[in-house]
């Protein structure tokens, strides 16, 4: 199908409603509540870089980061299987009055279970926190280490602040950094990488493949960082574009003492990797579809 006609098609579908950070921070509190960054230990401390959708520099700093030899920042890890979306959409099955305390067996009375009714009978609160650190520490922090990397992260194009929220609930020491661009000027990047791309924020639910899908993804990562009223505990993302980081002499300080990072960026300033930008020419309709469709994302990163 013409990728045009398919865009069209598609603004007759409704969007998919990501949970918002504030959904996802209730949800996690009622499990157990978010705990304080404790000072000192650099395996605490991850590095998460969060961008708006592809061609936003992600990757450019992703590789300036890691001048500093003692961090390893994964690419994406199994990213189109949206491991950490589906658990934010997931958590928030938990809500006002489910589950009652009595279905976890730390918050009930003591008794004989076998006398009891325990068809809803959960292990301890805690330790679903722990098991999905655990996770995580298997998959992607004992891999790191194992190479020599103190410290470890990763840097995605598919998640937003409600990830994060799961992320800062996990690791409440972690540092979040949030790149982003004009998503005209993301589109013409990725159109002109490649004649025919077809991306994935989620598989097999969530294809990103003509003009309507790609502003979509980006406009509800980018909108999602300014949830009006939102209290995210201790996240505080530092907010990074594009625009700002391709220029000669960018300032970077800021971003190594936040990070507690030694950088080195000129190599990685110096070297295409992968993909060139060769922006493609869009269409008066691609325009304003775009225009149309990342609206709150565009006021959100200060795009006019």
């Amino acid at each position: 199908m013409n990728k045009t006609v398919r865009a069209l098609s598609q603004t007759l579908i409704s969007r998919r409603k990501r949970p918002s950070a504030q959904e996802v921070i209730s949800a996690l509190e009622r499990i157990c509540p978010f705990e304080e960054p404790a000072p000192g230990d650099p395996q605490s401390s991850p590095v998460f870089v969060l961008a708006t959708g592809w061609r936003t520099g992600s990757t450019l700093l992703q590789r300036i980061l890691m001048t500093d030899r003692g961090l390893l920042l994964w690419g994406e890890p199994l990213g189109r299987l949206g491991l950490l979306t589906r658990i934010s959409e997931a958590v928030c099955g938990v809500e006002a009055g489910w589950p009652p305390d009595e279905f976890w067996i730390d918050r009930r009375q003591p008794g004989d279970l076998t006398t009891a009714w325990i068809a809803n009978l959960f292990p301890p609160a805690e330790t679903f926190r722990a098991s999905l650190r655990a996770l995580l520490e298997r998959w992607l922090g004992e891999p790191a280490r194992a190479r020599g990397y103190a410290r470890w992260g990763f840097k995605e194009v598919r998640l937003g602040a409600a990830e994060a929220m799961v992320l800062r609930w996990l690791y409440p020491a972690a540092h979040f950094v949030v790149t982003s661009r004009d998503p005209v000027a993301a589109y013409r990047s990725i159109k002109g990488a490649a004649k025919d791309w077809e991306l994935y924020a989620r598989w097999p639910d969530h294809q990103v493949d003509c003009v309507v899908s790609f502003a979509r993804h980006w406009d509800s990562l980018a909108s999602s960082w300014s949830d009006p009223g939102d209290t995210r505990p201790n996240l505080a993302p530092l907010v990074i574009r594009y625009e700002d980081l391709a220029v000669r002499g960018h300032d970077l300080a800021p971003l190594a003492s936040r990070l507690g990072l030694h950088l080195d960026p000129a190599s990685a300033l110096a070297t295409r990797v992968g993909q060139t930008d060769r922006p493609a020419a869009i269409s008066r309709l691609e325009g304003f579809l775009l225009h149309r469709e990342t609206r709150a994302g565009r006021r959100a990163m200060g795009y006019s």
